[in-house]
């Protein structure tokens, strides 16, 4: 049974850690892409490609967030963190931002054992569609 609370707890706080990354940027989505772009000026990633990433961003942590938070679609929400981390991991090596490279890493490594333990996932929304 602790099992499930420990699972609980942790998807709790990668899911709100998700929402609120993409929260606090949602109501400022201008500002936070042009400072996005500001960071890979110098990088050979094309501004083409990140203007676009730095308007899905936000939106996509967000809703990875909420599902995860929720446990609603759990698995396609640690599924969609995990690959919003990823993204985020190849760009941050791109600029040498080594600072954030770590908080990035943590993201990754809990999605990546909450998904090992979606068994586990039973205080969800999930959990009550299935019955």
């Amino acid at each position: 049974m602790d099992v499930k609370w420990a699972y609980l707890l942790s998807r709790l706080a990668i899911g709100l850690s998700f929402v609120g990354h993409g929260l606090v940027r949602l109501p400022k989505l201008d500002g936070f892409s042009n400072w996005m772009i500001g960071q890979f000026a110098k990088s050979f990633i094309p501004e083409f490609l990140v203007l676009p990433f730095s308007y899905a961003l936000p939106i996509l942590e967000f809703a990875a967030g909420l599902m995860i938070l929720l446990g609603l679609f759990t698995r396609q929400g640690l599924l969609l963190a995990g690959a919003v981390s990823l993204a985020l991991i190849f760009g941050t090596t791109m600029i040498e931002n080594w600072e954030a490279l770590p908080s990035q890493l943590i993201h990754v490594a809990f999605t990546s054992v909450l998904l090992a333990y979606l068994p586990q996932n039973s205080y969800a929304v999930d959990h009550l569609l299935k019955k």
